[in-house]
């Protein structure tokens, strides 16, 4: 397999799709490893493993609908293997492997059958003080944004998931590639206040546009400036409200087709005065994992 993946709205070929199957028990506050698990937790509304495989096998019918090629990770039992941007990405030619926090393991063991067909000089394994996760990678042509959170508590903070280092990592690898490291908005328990990564703020759609929650950004000038990148006029700006379900959190099939959350309603009609064609799926009983569509995708073949 001759993985390449150079925007996040070329033509998908070939993706890998998270699993539903066997969640395990709800976990614990202190087993939550972000602020929109913790509040479900709290509520008592956590999804149940039913609605998990329903909603999943409605984004999997989507997929296939436009000719897409679906691989999935080797089933453990009592893992929410859901998430599968958390445990790698493409960039290029490239697949990295993520750092991700000790209790997932499991997880980047389900997919050996699958780098098993990458050749293995296109597969990184990440230096072990070097953090990054899926979900804070953007690529955007010769541009890679990069969620981040560069500051002394970040060894305390889950939320927190790609470090300083992970800048530097990547750059020695992609030495022709612009990369841009933003600072996000932390909170283990308050989804309102928090950004788990950067695709739950900021996310290119189409041809030139961009959705962006301004607020996540610890610095303000880091969402003015995304403004500028994109032009004002191509710009969808959401709402604390939109944020807190995660928006942004979208996935798209190529420039001209995007599947969105079916409550997504002002997105929507914003995406369709664009031209876009709109997929809708149920996911709201997964967001409340505090993941939404981009995030059960591992994209390994785009135009």
């Amino acid at each position: 397999m001759q993985v390449s993946v150079k925007s996040e709205t070329g033509r998908l070929r070939e993706v890998v799709l998270g699993l539903p199957d066997s969640n395990g028990p709800v976990p614990s506050l202190d087993e939550t490893f972000d602020a929109k698990s913790y509040e479900s937790v709290l509520n008592g509304v956590y999804p149940a493993q039913d609605d998990i495989t329903r909603e999943m096998d409605a984004f999997e019918s989507v997929l296939l609908k436009y000719g897409v090629k679906i691989y999935r990770p080797a089933r453990v039992k009592n893992c929410n293997q859901v998430f599968a941007r958390d445990v790698g990405f493409v960039i290029d030619d490239k697949i990295i492997v993520s750092n991700v926090i000790p209790d997932r393991q499991a997880e980047i063991d389900a997919y050996e059958a699958i780098y098993g067909q990458i050749h293995y000089k296109q597969i990184y394994n990440l230096p072990e003080a070097v953090h990054v996760e899926g979900g804070d990678v953007i690529l955007h042509g010769d541009t890679i944004f990069l969620g981040q959170y560069n500051f002394p508590d970040y060894a305390q903070v889950k939320t927190a998931r790609t470090n300083r280092l992970a800048v530097d990592y990547l750059r020695m690898i992609f030495p022709s590639k612009r990369i841009i490291p933003l600072n996000l908005r932390k909170s283990d328990t308050d989804p309102y206040e928090g950004i788990l990564h950067l695709d739950c703020t900021f996310m290119p759609v189409g041809r030139d546009k961009a959705i962006i929650y301004k607020p996540g950004f610890m610095n303000p000038r880091d969402a003015m400036h995304l403004v500028e990148y994109f032009g004002e006029e191509n710009v969808f700006e959401l709402t604390l409200e939109e944020m807190y379900y995660m928006n942004s959190n979208i996935f798209s099939i190529s420039e001209d087709t995007v599947v969105i959350e079916e409550h997504f309603t002002r997105l929507k009609g914003w995406l369709e005065a664009q031209g876009i064609t709109v997929e809708t799926v149920p996911y709201r009983e997964i967001s409340k994992m505090g993941g939404l569509l981009r995030c059960s995708t591992l994209p390994l073949i785009r135009d």
